[in-house]
């Protein structure tokens, strides 16, 4: 119940009046999670979900396409000939230390044609969660990292890119990685916040609570009775 990011927005809801109560970014001794953590969290979810699209150039993408077993997004939508083999699509390379942008037969980019929708998507939903950010008053944004960052699979696989998309050495890297990414430390603090909460109308201390209950019941209505 009450996830997707309708779900996330609570959590930075919840972050943001704890910041403000308490007068402090460290909201983590009052049970609220940082917003500097949702943001190595962010990061993470997006970078590894980015690789589930594939590869930036794939000859099976381009045979499923042209089998029909798949599509662009709102594929019907576009007014090219739906066989795409006189079409190009922009893509990046790693030039040195330089990321450049590349026309490559549209066919064999699906999979980043995708991946960039999704991207669009997801930048959408973060700047529903700044709205939220925003009118708290709190002077700080969440930020969709880089589509190269973190990467492990395409060409990007195993470069060091940060968050802001900048090719970086390998110390560089591991050094700025507690910033980045959620460590063991992180994990272990949001696992300890998994408490179980079963009272209608009580909520745990790091999300809250939503605007109103599904199907529009009460917030504290009795969804399961045993009895």
């Amino acid at each position: 119940m009450f996830v997707g990011a309708t779900g996330i927005g609570r959590v930075v809801q919840r972050t943001v009046e704890l910041m403000k109560e308490h007068d402090t970014e460290d909201v983590r001794p009052y049970g609220g999670i940082d917003i500097a953590t949702l943001q190595r969290y962010l990061n993470f979810h997006f970078s590894v979900t980015v690789d589930l699209f594939g590869s930036d150039q794939s000859s099976n993408a381009a045979t499923f396409y042209s089998t029909g077993l798949k599509g662009r997004f709102e594929e019907t939508k576009f007014g090219d000939d739906h066989v795409l083999k006189a079409d190009t699509y922009t893509v990046l390379e790693l030039a040195g230390e330089k990321l450049l942008e590349k026309q490559v037969p549209a066919l064999l980019s699906l999979n980043e044609r995708l991946r960039d929708d999704f991207i669009r998507e997801a930048v959408a939903g973060v700047e529903r969660w700044n709205r939220v950010i925003e009118k708290s008053g709190v002077g700080f944004r969440l930020r969709v990292p880089h589509k190269a960052f973190n990467r492990k699979i395409g060409t990007f696989a195993g470069v060091h890119v940060s968050p802001d998309g900048h090719v970086v050495s390998d110390l560089k890297w591991q050094a700025n990685l507690p910033d980045w990414l959620p460590s063991e430390a992180d994990r272990a603090f949001v696992a300890s916040l998994m408490g179980r909460v079963v009272e209608p109308g009580k909520f745990a201390g790091w999300i809250a609570p939503p605007a109103i209950g599904i199907n529009r019941q009460p917030v504290n209505f009795e969804y399961v009775r045993f009895n």
